[in-house]
């Protein structure tokens, strides 16, 4: 059998958002009430997406870890879900802060990202309208849904797959423009000697 494509995906925002809820219900297709806020958990899940099998490598941050930690989460991860909870102004404000210190990191590379609106099953109480959520992943140059992990409304699995397709294009494009850098070097490197050896 052929071996599966790794993707290790991170899933960031503040603490209570739903983080949690989100991935179990990407994973088992249930919801649970009750979780440890403090606790961060790391989950393995394969599945076939366009026909190929993909290992996701899935961390679940806590949302309150301090800055070194939080970092490492993020050069650990090749793929990020950040997700906000769409009646809590507050943490879809901590969206953008947290894009941009995923770029300082990341830097060079384009971050691969979707960003994720969740408890939209709570529309009566809703702070952050749809059209807010759309223009900020204009913003981000990113992917966005709104969804709840409660309900399972939106489609919470493709948000995953999503991603993974995201991931496997970028390192795609990569190993592209590295395998065409490195072509170039052993040009520059003949043409050196041939003007050595002519001079």
């Amino acid at each position: 059998m052929a071996k599966s494509a790794e993707v290790k995906l991170a899933v960031f925002g503040r603490a209570g958002v739903g983080k949690s809820a989100l991935v179990v219900r990407f994973l088992t297709k249930r919801f649970i009430w009750e979780y440890d806020p403090t606790l961060e958990s790391t989950y393995r899940h394969q599945a076939t997406i366009d026909d190929e099998v993909v290992s996701m490598e899935i961390l679940d941050t806590a949302g309150q870890e301090d800055t070194i930690q939080r970092e490492g989460h993020m050069r650990w991860g090749e793929g990020f879900v950040l997700v906000y909870d769409i009646t809590d102004r507050e943490s879809f404000e901590e969206v953008l802060p947290l894009k941009n210190i995923l770029d300082e990191i990341k830097k060079p590379k384009n971050v691969t990202l979707i960003l994720v609106g969740n408890k939209a099953d709570l529309d009566h109480s809703r702070q952050v309208s749809t059209e807010e959520g759309e223009k900020l992943a204009t913003e981000l140059a990113c992917a966005f849904y709104e969804c709840s992990a409660c309900t399972g409304e939106g489609n919470i699995t493709e948000i995953f797959y999503e991603l993974c397709r995201e991931v496997r294009r970028r390192r795609m494009v990569q190993g592209k423009t590295r395998r065409r850098s490195s072509t170039t070097h052993v040009k520059q490197a003949i043409n050196k000697m041939l003007t050595k050896i002519s001079s």
